[in-house]
């Protein structure tokens, strides 16, 4: 049984063209969905509205891209991919547009709420759709590809939202999004080959997937501890160095891109171990992100102190990020495009939820309690993380990291068997 989404006909340039444009789609998605992150100080001033509420810009994005996305892939189960995607970034173009001139809160919040449901869409089908269009010794390559998008997003797309807005204002960034949309949506009319749905699941059986699966059971509640950590710190990374390094915008989008190049560097990195040891990859990078933010809270009032935490930060969310989409593929190989729906769910209501937890921490607690937020959250999912591959490993036909294996390990095997007949 092959963990590899099937693949379609298509040369081998082509298909890795058409890496490109998904990975740019994720890209202008991502950027989309963070960009209140590095902007919410001149929102909340422009709006007058607290740095709180503000970030529920995020909030409403992720809700609808988590609780909307199982019911959309099931319903549009046996419509082409491409198509879809082009539809998808349709709905983003419009959404930046409208965010761009709108002039009051509540319709940003409004139009956040629609183009979460098509963000939600995108990191269910985004991943699969490359690992079909490159030959199959490449599908891994492919969705690391995919993921670096995410790295690509952190080190030039949000800091780089961060300069327009300080040389313009932030509804100048939201319009300039809306045009990078429309040229990432061309790309995908162009590049990317007619893709037929496949693994073809229904609402019920999306949501009883974890019920059958523990192992993705298991993933999923990693992944919801993990996200809420994470996100309920870093989208409060501005009013915090503002608060406690006293940091100017300039140092800020500094250390954005810092964060971003060290996201880049974790994902090439997890790229070459998930599949020798995908637990301990895992654990390394929670490890890590743990380390980084007591950094950040113990020493990060002053500048190096601040880089050197961001830099640890960046580089192990880099490294759980890719982790967990493998964990995922691992535990529901032959339903994966079904299984990152569920993800996704999870994500991004998470995302939601952490930028939702961390605004009332922020307004009513202070700006450091998120630290403390985060390493609650990201310490639950490393706890949660190792008790699953000790109980994995009392079972007899259980691999050694407690999921079942990854692409490259079952093409090893398979290749095994066959040396062995």
């Amino acid at each position: 049984m092959s963990a590899h989404v099937p693949e379609t006909s298509t040369s081998s340039l082509k298909g890795w063209l058409g890496v490109a444009a998904i990975t740019a789609s994720l890209f202008v998605f991502l950027t989309t969905e963070l960009m209140p992150v590095g902007l919410l100080t001149p929102l909340s001033e422009s709006l007058d509205i607290s740095v709180g509420v503000a970030g529920l810009m995020v909030t409403a994005q992720g809700v609808a891209a988590g609780l909307g996305v199982p019911f959309i892939v099931a319903w549009t189960r046996r419509v082409d991919r491409r198509p879809l995607l082009t539809t998808l970034l349709a709905v983003l173009t419009l959404g930046n547009l409208v965010t761009a001139v709108a002039p009051n809160y509540p319709l940003i919040l409004g139009t956040r709420l629609l183009m979460g449901f098509a963000s939600g869409v995108f990191w269910a089908i985004g991943v699969s759709m490359a690992m079909r269009i490159v030959p199959e010794r490449h599908a891994n390559r492919a969705a690391a590809v995919v993921m670096s998008g995410i790295s690509v997003a952190t080190v030039v797309g949000i800091p780089l939202g961060t300069v327009i807005e300080a040389r313009t204002d932030w509804r100048t960034t939201f319009g300039i999004w809306a045009g990078l949309s429309v040229l990432v949506l061309v790309a995908v009319a162009s590049l990317v080959p007619s893709m037929p749905s496949r693994n073809a699941v229904s609402v019920r059986e999306v949501f009883g997937l974890p019920v059958r699966n523990a192992q993705l059971r298991t993933v999923l509640f990693v992944v919801v501890f993990f996200v809420l950590g994470h996100f309920g710190a870093y989208t409060f990374v501005r009013p915090y160095l503002e608060d406690t390094a006293d940091a100017s915008s300039g140092f800020i989008t500094t250390v954005l891109i810092i964060f971003g190049v060290g996201g880049a560097v974790g994902n090439f990195v997890a790229g070459h171990t998930v599949n020798k040891n995908l637990r301990g990859t895992f654990v390394t990078g929670l490890v890590g992100l743990l380390v980084a933010l007591l950094l950040l809270r113990f020493v990060g009032n002053g500048e190096l102190g601040a880089v050197v935490a961001l830099v640890l930060w960046g580089l192990s969310f880099g490294v759980v990020q890719l982790s967990q989409i493998n964990m995922t593929l691992a535990s529901a190989p032959d339903t994966f495009e079904a299984a990152m729906s569920l993800n996704t769910m999870a994500y991004n209501t998470c995302i939601a939820l952490g930028a939702l937890f961390g605004g009332l921490l922020v307004d009513h607690v202070g700006v450091t309690s998120v630290l403390w937020f985060g390493m609650a959250l990201a310490a639950a999912s490393l706890l949660l993380r190792l008790a699953g591959g000790r109980a994995a490993k009392t079972r007899a036909d259980a691999p050694e990291d407690g999921l079942a294996p990854t692409v490259g390990q079952r093409r090893k095997a398979g290749r095994g068997k066959a040396r062995k007949t």
